[in-house]
């Protein structure tokens, strides 16, 4: 599956369940909600939790859990692209030259 095979899935999903009306400013709090869920897992991942009551992950569940907190992330960049008609493998060419500008670094 390429990237714009799974975005193009994710926004036939979306709009089968009237998501994808949200303008992308709506969009933006709904990826900034999944990047607090994707640092809370990091958090508990690098330093541990100590929360009373709260059921002690394995390390096979955490990682479970980072895997679908990054693809939660990734999915509302995937659908930020989408409704700015941007390809994201552009995006991702987009700020890879961007890095070898700034850095003088070549192929």
């Amino acid at each position: 599956m390429t990237i714009q095979d799974h975005q193009a899935w994710l926004k036939d999903f979306y709009e089968q369940r009237n998501w994808y009306r949200f303008n992308p400013m709506i969009r933006l709090n709904f990826l900034t909600e999944e990047v607090g869920e994707l640092s809370q897992v990091v958090r508990t991942i690098e330093l541990g939790r100590d929360h009373p009551g709260e059921h002690h992950a394995t390390p096979a569940e955490l990682h479970d859990h980072l895997k679908e907190e990054l693809a939660d992330v990734f999915d509302q960049t995937l659908i930020l692209c989408s409704k700015y008609d941007l390809d994201p493998a552009d995006v991702m060419k987009y700020g890879e030259e961007k890095l070898k500008h700034r850095f003088n670094v070549g192929d």
